[in-house]
């Protein structure tokens, strides 16, 4: 006579893990898009991938929870629940990142490679319209005295050659960098031989804005280029303005010598 062997029940948490986790990706794509799409504030998209890093630990919770009966037990589910663990850590993989670079990158969102005269922005229409309106102020004292103590290694760069050279310079620079040109006033008398550039970059996932003024400015022997950094959404800018300048200054210091 033969005997009906039933299989192990699944454990539900496990079930749920997974599900729980998809539902969270599925959120967190939907706050990137919102945001890039500019559907939303960047603080609402903000709060809806908040919400999915809730979610995303409510699957690792659930995933834990899965364990202990799917090893005692012999329950099935082991791979759903591996699969909501391994979906949770993804998502919440970028804002751990991110939370070590506030721990290790002071919390400001301005930064120039002059300390002492940050480069302005244009005030033409173009370029305060490709702001919306935002017209980044001069640094606080406590922004400049912050910045100096983190980033000691940003500094002016200086090429040995006249300012319409360094100017073409600099926006060969700005594309390579894969930067988007706003606008720019190249060196002429009436500004005193001093150009500028003007650009933006976004951020990996949400897009977020940071605008981007390069100064060419001749002096004696040769020609200095500035250049500032000022992250749109946030007053913590993780250290990317300092990553994007370092960027910029590698690649004039590159296309000078050249040159």
């Amino acid at each position: 006579m033969r005997r009906l062997i039933l299989p192990e029940p699944i454990e539900r948490s496990a079930v749920w893990s997974r599900r729980v986790a998809i539902f969270a990706l599925a959120v967190a794509a939907l706050a990137v898009a919102l945001a890039r799409a500019h559907a939303a504030s960047p603080g609402d998209s903000l709060i809806v991938f908040g919400s999915s890093l809730v979610l995303a630990s409510l699957a690792a919770a659930l995933a834990l929870a899965a364990a202990p009966p799917i090893w005692r037990d012999g329950r099935r589910g082991a791979e759903q629940a591996a699969l909501g663990a391994a979906l949770a850590t993804a998502l919440m993989a970028y804002p751990v990142y991110l939370a070590g670079k506030a721990f290790s990158s002071p919390p400001i969102n301005d930064v120039s490679t002059d300390l002492k005269s940050p480069p302005r922005f244009l005030l033409t229409a173009k370029a305060r319209q490709a702001r919306g309106g935002f017209d980044p102020p001069l640094p606080s004292e406590g922004t400049l005295a912050a910045e100096r103590a983190a980033y000691p290694d940003l500094a002016t760069v200086r090429v040995r050659m006249d300012a319409s050279e360094a100017y073409e310079l600099a926006l060969d620079a700005t594309s390579d960098l894969g930067w988007k040109l706003v606008d720019a006033a190249p060196p002429n008398a009436s500004s005193g031989g001093v150009g500028t550039i003007e650009a933006t970059d976004s951020s990996l996932f949400f897009g977020f804005p940071t605008d981007i003024v390069i100064r060419i400015r001749p002096e004696t022997a040769d020609t200095a280029m500035d250049a500032r950094a000022v992250s749109r959404v946030g007053r913590h800018d993780f250290g990317a303005g300092a990553r994007r300048l370092r960027r910029f200054i590698a690649a004039a210091q590159e296309a000078a010598g050249d040159r």
